[in-house]
């Protein structure tokens, strides 16, 4: 009588072996993550809690938050003719920073800010957007002022105004932008100078500028300089290069209009 018995096919039986050796590795793997893991290190270094911050970092934090809501973020669009069509279209220009000056929604920034443009649009701390007007410029000092709101406006707090006559060369001052309408910058620095004067490509030199070496970042240009009271001194202007020529808006010495 004939078995019923058939033998395996050869062309498939070395799958099947390789099949059983993968779930035996896998099983394998499994199990050493499970129940052999390795023990932590004996010198595993441990995390010390800081000390409380100093009074000089709390004074500087809390400038920080009350002065921040009072920094905008300007954006300027210009308009354009297209030399072949003769189409007009509005392109990007530029931006930079401005400060709260009034309740009635004025805003202070650089004149070089919103130079040759033909729009601009100023952002709240709060999200809320606005379109500008140009209320008056003064390019031989590099200051402009824009208006924004309407019936029912409220407008964020001003910045608290100081006085600069007084200022002494090694006072702590601060500087804050909102560049590019990402978030706030606060640098920190001394007065370094008075009474400096800086080239002007709208006219005369600008005179009577407050040096620092608190760093102006690419679109701080228009913020302000604040004094250890959180008062403003100064609009955040120019450096003023090694090579003699100045830059708007970017880190190094810069000088503040006052």
């Amino acid at each position: 009588m004939k078995s019923s018995y058939s033998k395996p096919d050869a062309n498939h039986s070395p799958w099947m072996f390789l099949l059983v050796a993968v779930n035996a590795m896998l099983i394998a793997a499994v199990a050493s993550l499970l129940f052999l893991q390795p023990a932590p290190p004996a010198d595993m270094p441990t995390v010390t809690p800081r000390a409380e911050l100093g009074a000089e970092e709390r004074a500087t934090i809390e400038l920080f938050r009350n002065s921040r809501e009072s920094v905008v973020f300007i954006s300027t669009r210009q308009q354009v003719s297209d030399f072949w069509t003769r189409n007009v279209c509005s392109i990007p220009r530029g931006s930079g920073s401005g400060l709260i000056w009034d309740d009635a929604g004025h805003i202070v920034t650089n004149f070089h800010v919103i130079e040759g443009a033909s729009e601009a649009r100023i952002q709240l701390a709060d999200g809320r957007e606005f379109s500008a007007t140009l209320v008056g410029a003064s390019p031989q000092h590099d200051l402009a002022v824009l208006k924004i709101g309407g019936a029912g406006f409220i407008a964020p707090a001003p910045v608290p105004i100081g006085t600069s006559g007084d200022l002494l060369v090694g006072q702590s001052v601060f500087a804050i932008g909102n560049p590019f309408g990402l978030d706030w910058t606060l640098t920190k620095g001394i007065v370094s100078a008075l009474d400096r004067s800086l080239p002007n490509e709208n006219g005369p030199d600008i005179q009577h500028l407050i040096q620092t070496d608190a760093a102006i970042n690419p679109g701080n240009s228009g913020g302000p300089l604040l004094d250890s009271a959180g008062r403003l001194i100064g609009i955040n202007t120019a450096i003023y290069s090694p090579s003699g020529a100045y830059r708007y808006g970017d880190a190094g010495r810069p000088a503040a209009y006052r």
